[in-house]
């Protein structure tokens, strides 16, 4: 399997976040990705195999995102410092009434109108970052495209940012970007199959009205985990999208015993629907000591899932999401794509 990694991401990197009510050292880092890393290279999958990513049209990106917002995550730093303001770019106001079509002029209004969540900051080289892991998205995208399976070994996670906001450490949506690469590139039909332990919001509702990609999220009940007003049972599509998405929200303490079931019902919608490729949004977060989740998941648990996800039989692409505080996050994601491989 093909690894796509860029040393770019080490270009965001805030410097904290807000975390109950404290402003603390951020949770994800660019200490996550040595964590993953070292993990990766005790599990035989060398550092020095991993592949930069080709470079890609800015239209891979806006094909998911808004323009407008495309241009806001550019040039948010530029427009802070000139505001006088330091520090991050790190919103605090943000709209409770219907949005305007336009959003503020000043910055600091601006940055809450294209954001959901206060542990979502833009520093100085954001963007260049950004760029970069969307290119390993993209690479990974592409061999999937010629039958294969690859694995974007990216951070940032992207799978909380909508089209046009950005939400829980995310900015751009890698996960979606792929999708929508292998449908614009030819797969008539692209399932998402998200397992990391928070609910894949905005890649729901990039997809909520489609019937072209099918969304499938196996996470902690919102109603004790953030993103916490997304990934209720009910939430199954809307128009053309109904019946395209499926959630499976999970109680806090839940042992891979009945995270498997959720998984393997998950796969028959998946193979119900047809789907022609598949985007695995890889986050073990679910792992038992992870510090801002809940499940208990053991590292033996991923290898198990990852030969349970092989038998769909789909050129797949993995996108690393979260996974947080533990060395172990390098083992369990390892673990993953040798249990796919085997």
């Amino acid at each position: 399997m093909k690894v796509f990694h860029t040393d770019a991401h080490v270009l965001h990197a805030p410097k904290a976040e807000l975390h109950r009510g404290q402003m603390v050292s951020p949770h994800e880092s660019p200490r996550r990705m040595e964590q993953l890393i070292a993990g990766m290279e005790r599990a035989g999958f060398s550092r020095d195999s991993f592949l930069g990513p080709s470079a890609h049209d800015l239209s891979a990106i806006t094909a998911v995102h808004t323009p407008d917002y495309i241009e806001f995550l550019q040039t948010a730093w530029r427009r802070w410092q000139d505001a006088g303001y330091s520090g991050d770019v790190l919103p605090m106001s943000y709209p409770m009434n219907p949005r305007r079509a336009k959003p503020p002029i000043d910055i600091d209004g601006a940055a809450g109108f294209f954001c959901s969540s206060s542990d979502t900051v833009i520093t100085e080289t954001s963007w260049t970052a950004l760029s970069a892991i969307a290119d390993c998205a993209l690479s990974a995208a592409d061999e999937a495209a010629k039958g294969g399976s690859a694995f974007a070994l990216v951070r940032p996670p992207g799978h909380h940012a909508g089209a046009a906001y950005m939400s829980g450490y995310c900015l751009l949506n890698t996960p979606a970007i792929a999708a929508q690469a292998l449908r614009d590139v030819g797969a008539e039909r692209v399932a998402i199959l998200d397992v990391d332990f928070h609910h894949g919001n905005g890649t729901q509702d990039i997809f909520y009205g489609r019937d072209d990609v099918f969304f499938a999220s196996i996470h902690g009940h919102p109603d004790h985990h953030f993103p916490y007003f997304w990934g209720h049972k009910d939430e199954t599509g809307d128009g053309a999208g109904e019946g395209f998405t499926v959630n499976y929200p999970l109680a806090p303490g839940t042992a891979y015993d009945l995270w498997s079931e959720a998984l393997e019902s998950a796969m028959d919608r998946i193979r119900q629907f047809g789907a022609d490729a598949l985007v695995v949004s890889l986050g073990v977060d679910t792992f038992e000591r992870d510090p801002i989740s809940s499940f208990k998941l053991t590292t033996p648990d991923y290898a198990r899932y990852g030969e349970r996800i092989a038998t769909l039989g789909l050129p797949t692409t993995f996108i690393m999401e979260g996974g947080y505080g533990v060395p172990e996050i390098g083992d369990n994601t390892a673990n993953v794509l040798t249990g796919f491989l085997a």
